[in-house]
């Protein structure tokens, strides 16, 4: 605690929120690469020393997303992402489509089971299953584009997703 930096102390660093940090890091590109990753997925409100179990499911994803983000190019990666859109709000749902792009830009293949019609209509390719859940559902009811899967009758993903593409 008496050792300091900036007048800062590692306990006043890490009571620090990344967006905070990447302030006072300024210039020390090893710590800033980083925070910026970090920032760039949303996560600019998150203070350093904060305890990874007070972290929701989306929050939890959205650091592994920005820790793949940091690794060189090199081997291509298949992400299977359950519902990361849940608990988001519409600007961190943006962040995560941008995420989720850069991926794909680099090579890498992600797959992404989700309800958001948001994130539906940006997806390159949907594969709807139904036609409900449980015991009636598990079968494909559409496949393609987001307007091939809203142009069919059958699926009642693409009746709602016929008014998002609209938008």
């Amino acid at each position: 605690m008496q050792v300091k930096h900036n007048k800062k102390s590692i306990s006043d660093v890490l009571a620090m929120t990344i967006d905070e940090a990447a302030e006072f890091f300024d210039g020390i590109w090893q710590i800033t690469d980083k925070l910026k990753v970090l920032q760039s997925v949303g996560l600019g409100y998150l203070q350093l020393g904060q305890s990874a179990t007070t972290l929701s499911g989306g929050e939890a994803q959205r650091i592994k997303l920005a820790r793949e983000l940091t690794h060189p190019l090199g081997k291509r990666v298949l992400y299977l992402l359950d519902e990361p859109t849940v608990g988001l709000h519409y600007y961190d749902v943006e962040l995560l489509l941008t995420v989720l792009n850069k991926l794909v830009d680099k090579g890498h293949s992600v797959v992404v089971i989700e309800h958001n019609m948001h994130l539906i209509k940006s997806a390159d390719y949907v594969i709807d299953l139904g036609p409900e859940g449980g015991e009636r559902g598990g079968s494909i009811v559409a496949k393609g584009t987001p307007e091939e899967v809203a142009a069919n009758k059958h699926s009642i993903t693409g009746s709602y997703l016929k008014h998002f593409l609209k938008k």
